[in-house]
């Protein structure tokens, strides 16, 4: 019983040239487009928004931290006070787990637009 050879990958390649071109001038592609804004200075000129020393950082760090606890706090007690009954009561009296889920919820809402609108 003899067996077919498979063919090799000259063969394949051979049959396909027009594969072989593209998948070669992608990374040419990339490389021409690339290298002038590489080659490109960044100018001192323009102010950056961002901290320039560690202190600053940590100021940074400081003001948007207190500022986005008290408006998850903020948040949190205006969804309290839209929902029917006292949610805090609801939660820490009567241990109620369901009220504590959408309460998190509402947390982390509140949380992730005031995430959003500290990064820009």
């Amino acid at each position: 019983m003899k067996l077919a050879a498979l063919p090799q990958e000259d063969n394949l390649m051979a049959n396909n040239p027009p594969m072989k071109k593209a998948f070669l001038s992608i990374p040419m592609l990339l490389l021409i487009i690339a290298s002038p804004l590489m080659a490109a200075e960044p100018s001192a000129s323009i102010p950056s928004r961002h901290a320039q020393t560690l202190l600053s950082a940590i100021g940074n760090v400081l003001i948007f931290a207190s500022i986005g606890i008290a408006a998850a706090i903020i948040g949190f007690k205006v969804f309290d006070i839209c929902t029917p009954g006292d949610l805090q009561k609801e939660i820490i009296e009567n241990k109620n787990i369901a009220a504590a889920i959408v309460a998190a919820a509402a947390i982390l809402g509140v949380c992730i637009i005031i995430a959003a609108s500290m990064l820009g």
